[in-house]
């Protein structure tokens, strides 16, 4: 069985989990190692089992609690190397890297991680697919400015997606940002809006995606209901059966048990 565990997600620290059989991959760590071991048991995930952890750039909520977690796991980190450069220091050199990128994809355990560059203003920033023993594929792709190719084509046939729905286009302009955070949030290099995410998720989805999840909110200019009426038409229209989620910043989703649609309950559009 594969199992999906949202330990939270927004500006303050993301944080999931992907459990096949005894074995776990952490995909970012952006909360401190304390929060997250204590999000990690009320979730009922055992960081025992962890066997690595994919970061898919180095900004704080993505990256925070890595370096003592890897080092109390003793577990790799994979990802991208620009960005084990920009993180490489903060580790003290106590850390195998294993390198993502489109080119090389990483085999671990049960898991294989693919990954293809996002449009995001860091080093180099990754969208990541996981692909499990069974054949269950987890797609994970938030800090999107845009939609590229090449994440388009990583994310397809999907099983689950984890996805950025960051901000309401209206909201973001009257929630009280600097003109000029405004711009960084809204550009190609910025976060997607619930509308891109609502158009993109359309375009991905096909019989199998059986689970989307929302993710990457903004807390000032968006809100989970508001994200899920941009987002639930889209879907309806690509006639997606599966369940859809939307992550949250305090605390852990339930688990996730990830199959094709036609294995998981109606999310009742």
């Amino acid at each position: 069985m594969i199992s999906l565990h949202i330990l939270g997600s927004g500006s303050r620290g993301n944080c999931l989990a992907i459990s096949c059989g005894d074995a776990t991959l952490l995909v970012d760590a952006g909360f401190s190692a304390r929060e997250t071991a204590r999000r990690a048991e009320s979730a009922g995930v055992e960081l025992g089992s962890v066997i690595g952890i994919a970061i898919t750039h180095e900004h704080g909520d993505h990256v925070a609690g890595a370096p003592l977690l890897a080092r109390k796991l003793g577990v790799p980190i994979l990802t991208a190397g620009g960005t084990w450069q920009a993180i490489a220091p903060r580790f003290h050199g106590r850390t195998h890297h294993r390198s993502l990128g489109l080119s090389s994809a990483v085999e671990l355990g049960p898991f294989t991680i693919h990954a293809a560059p996002a449009s995001h203003d860091a080093a180099e920033p990754l969208a990541l697919a996981v692909h499990c023993e069974g054949g269950e594929r987890i797609g994970i792709a938030y800090d999107l400015g845009r939609m590229t190719a090449g994440v388009r084509l990583l994310l397809r046939e999907l099983s689950a997606v984890v996805f950025e729905s960051n901000h309401d286009e209206i909201r973001l302009r009257t929630c009280g940002y600097p003109p000029s955070v405004q711009e960084r949030i809204a550009c190609s290099t910025g976060h997607l809006s619930n509308r891109a995410a609502a158009e993109a998720l359309g375009e991905l989805c096909h019989p199998g995606l059986g689970t989307v999840v929302l993710a990457h909110l903004s807390e000032k200019s968006n809100d989970p209901e508001t994200a899920l009426r941009a987002v639930q038409p889209a879907l309806r229209r690509a006639r997606f059966s599966g369940e859809l989620h939307v992550a949250y910043q305090d605390e852990p989703l339930p688990a996730i048990v990830v199959g094709p649609a036609e294995r998981q309950l109606s999310m009742g559009l």
